[in-house]
Parts: C-alpha cells; sequence; structure tokens
C-alpha cells in the first residue's frame, strides 16, 4: 500500500495535465509580467510553493520522485523575484515523503506525509512554525475518510487558520488516479471537520477531471488551483484555473483557465498583495519558480 501511495502522489503532484471544460477569457487577460524567480545557495527542484502571509518566507519541497527524499525547504524573501535559500525545515522531514506546505497568520504549518498511511489512512499533518523550524507535529484529525484506496493531498489553509481546502482521492491497484476533487473543512477545537456543504461550494470547481492544488485569496473569494484529464496523453499539460465568489457563503463561479501562464505549470501560491502570485513551472526535465503579476 505505502508503494501504491507514494506513486499516486507523485503522479498527482508533477504528471503533467490538462483541461476539460471550455476556456473563458473573463478573468485572465489581467495575469502578465512572467518572471522566473531566483533562489540564491539552492540548485535543486522547486515544487509546491507556499509564501508567508506576511510574503517575508518561502516554503517548498524538493523534487518528489526517485531516488530523491522528498522534504519541506525554505527561503526568505529578498525581493519579489529574489530569495535566499535557508535549508531544510528542521523538526518535520523524514525518510517517507514530506511536501506541500501551507501556513496561516499565526505559524499554523500544514503539510502532506506518507509517513504512516499504512496504519492511520491519514495523509495530512500540522505543526508550528517559527524560524526554519517545526515543532509539536501532529496528524489532523477529522479530514480523511479512512477508507484504503482514498488519499488526501495538496492541503491549503485560509490565513485565518480556519479553513482547509485539500484534495479527496481515489486511486486502483494501477496506481493511477480515478477521481481528484478539492475539499472544504473547518476548524472544530484541535483538529477539522468536513463541511457538510463542501460540495455545494465547489460545485463550479470540481469535474470529472482532476483538480488540485489550491490557493486561496486573504479573503477567500478568489480560489486558483490546477486542473488535469484523468486520461494522460502527451500534450496533457497542468493548467492553472481562477474562481471567484462574491461572499464566503457562496459557492465559487465557473472556473476559468489562465492561459497566459503557458506550458507545464502547477501550484500557484499568492503574495500579500493580492497581486502577484507564484507557481512551479518544469523547464528541461527540472521544476523552477516563476512569478507573475495581475493587472
Amino acid at each position: 500500500m505505502q508503494n501504491i501511495l507514494l506513486l499516486f502522489m507523485l503522479l498527482l503532484l508533477s504528471c503533467g495535465r490538462g483541461n476539460s471544460q471550455p476556456v473563458g477569457t473573463g478573468h485572465v487577460a489581467r495575469f502578465t509580467h512572467l518572471v522566473k524567480v531566483e533562489m540564491i545557495g539552492y540548485d535543486g527542484d522547486i515544487m509546491e510553493p507556499f509564501l508567508s502571509r506576511d510574503g517575508n518566507i518561502l516554503l517548498f519541497n524538493n523534487l518528489n520522485s526517485a531516488p530523491e527524499n522528498t522534504n519541506l525547504h525554505w527561503a526568505t524573501k529578498i525581493k519579489d523575484a529574489t530569495f535566499q535559500y535557508r535549508g531544510e525545515v528542521s523538526g518535520v522531514n523524514t525518510a517517507d515523503l514530506e511536501g506541500v506546505p501551507t501556513m496561516d497568520n499565526s505559524g499554523n504549518l500544514y503539510f502532506v506525509s506518507n509517513r504512516n498511511y499504512e496504519t492511520t489512512l491519514s495523509t495530512l499533518y500540522q505543526a508550528n512554525f517559527s524560524n526554519g523550524t517545526a515543532t509539536n507535529v501532529q496528524l489532523i484529525g477529522g479530514v480523511s475518510r479512512l477508507q484504503p484506496g482514498w488519499v488526501n493531498f495538496d492541503i491549503e489553509t485560509s490565513a485565518d487558520g480556519q479553513t482547509l481546502y485539500f484534495v479527496d482521492a481515489q486511486f486502483g491497484l494501477t496506481g493511477n488516479p480515478k477521481t481528484a476533487d478539492i475539499v472544504i473543512a473547518t476548524k472544530n477545537g484541535s483538529g477539522f471537520q468536513r463541511s457538510s456543504n463542501s460540495s455545494e461550494i465547489m460545485q463550479n470547481v470540481n469535474t470529472d477531471a482532476l483538480e488540485y492544488a489550491a490557493c486561496i485569496s486573504a479573503n477567500q473569494l478568489e480560489l486558483y488551483f490546477t486542473r488535469v484529464e484523468v486520461a494522460f496523453t502527451a500534450a496533457s499539460f497542468p493548467g492553472l484555473f481562477i474562481s471567484t465568489r462574491p461572499n464566503i457563503k457562496e459557492p465559487f463561479g465557473v472556473a476559468y483557465k489562465i492561459p497566459t501562464i503557458k506550458g507545464f505549470v502547477e501550484a500557484m501560491t499568492i503574495a500579500p498583495d493580492q497581486k502577484t502570485f507564484y507557481f512551479h513551472k518544469k523547464e528541461s526535465n527540472r521544476f523552477v519558480l516563476y512569478m507573475v503579476r495581475r493587472k
């Protein structure tokens, strides 16, 4: 089961993906000024970036395929397109996969790990983060289906830490995903519980394709995510999408692809100005960090 889980997570975190719905243009003309980001002191792969709510710390994971051990890393901002690498996040990494970091305003760190899936059927964890160190690492209760074959990944937290956006995925014995949808959970004591209206809120986001890598704006009215066809082809690159809503009680609207961000791209994260975004892009068989601005 652990080998199948790892294969499944690798497929969803790094494989080429496409779009299953008509592409609209209502939101996308505003995204311009694409710039490759410099990471001083680091020459490895950069995947699943997350920029802290104050904009000063970048969290990410390295390549998520063998022979590398996928771990959480961190860097500090020098300027918008330049970061200083600080090393691995201490206190959290293991010989298993740790990836897809996110953090709220209070320094609560959330991430994905398959370290105990065989015994817990769970993959989402939380910890306290400060100056490159994670403490009090613990499993997030109340979100897993607790059913073999179902996996949660690509976690995102709201800025206030009261809401989680993550992926519910089912896969077969071949290791290929059959479904992947974005699900919402809300804070419940020390853990979280799935929102009863999650399906309704995400009715215009989730499709028969695979949706993953959610990024939520500070006011939770803008959702950015990645979508891919279930049937993989050489032309099925990932697509970055945006969906908006008028208030947090309403469902997100029809999602639109951002055509100005081209190539093998995934996993947006938003800066405090709500106009600057980062994401990873595959170039020459390596994953690098890019920045784009919204006019």
